[in-house]
């Protein structure tokens, strides 16, 4: 038995997110009927770093899986690309330690959030860009985001259902780029919390467009309430870029 480990992109589009639920069209359950096919019949679970939502993107998701197979790399990167419908593609793929664990061992993660400023969407952007008609003050999004910096108790930027007791987490990178008409968000950091990224990227955009000042950011983390913070920004804007471990 041997370990592989891959990294992914899905078009979340078509998902009703990663993870296997009743009834329901998951890149999760994509990915185990065709490690299925190719074990004849035998079902393959598959691990992730995280779930995503429904709609949300992913550009370098990590999975790992365990298999009996003698299969080459090569083999299995062609195998599975074929199999796979085409909004999931295995970019890469790799032999590792019996001991990694695509979950427990990342030690960070990279998401990209993406607005676009056009008067007009494109039809062919829609599912992939989030549409703000309103001008964007990028200087006062880029001031406010400074107070998200560190180690913090994220409380206020956490979905209100969520099991989770411990909610501080670090944020070692909040970065805005601007790519013509697109304004993208990068955040990295060591973990987050259910809808983390999408409520920062929500409250982040009601400063940019006015209805905030910057200065109340820090307000809203020290409030630890989820009610301080503004609306669940799109999951349609939201991508899973990058995940990273220590060895």
């Amino acid at each position: 038995m041997k370990r592989l480990r891959a990294k992914i992109a899905y078009d979340g589009s078509g998902f009703a997110g990663y993870q296997i639920q009743p009834d329901s069209r998951t890149v999760q359950l994509e990915l185990m009927n065709v490690l299925e096919r190719i074990h004849k019949g035998q079902r393959v679970q598959v691990v992730a770093s995280g779930r995503t939502d429904a709609k949300v993107h992913a550009t370098g998701q990590v999975i790992h899986f365990d298999t009996p197979l003698t299969i080459p790399l090569a083999g299995w990167l062609r195998a599975l690309n074929v199999l796979l419908p085409e909004d999931i593609r295995i970019w890469h793929i790799e032999e590792v330690d019996q001991t990694f664990h695509a979950r427990y061992h990342a030690s960070g993660k990279t998401y990209r959030y993406k607005w676009d400023r056009r008067q007009i969407i494109s039809p062919f952007t829609r599912n992939y860009l989030v549409h703000v008609k309103q001008p964007l003050d990028v200087e006062a999004m880029k001031q406010a985001a400074q107070a998200l910096l560190g180690t913090h108790d994220f409380s206020s930027f956490c979905a209100a259902n969520t099991a989770v007791v411990d909610k501080v987490r670090t944020i070692r990178r909040l970065e805005f780029e601007e790519h013509g008409e697109e304004l993208h968000m990068v955040i990295e950091g060591s973990g987050f919390l259910y809808n983390m990224v999408r409520i920062i990227a929500g409250t982040l955009q009601e400063i940019g467009v006015g209805r905030r000042k910057p200065e109340e950011l820090a307000e809203i983390l020290r409030a630890a309430d989820r009610d301080a913070a503004g609306k669940t920004a799109a999951a349609h804007g939201l991508y899973l870029e990058k995940v990273t471990y220590e060895h």
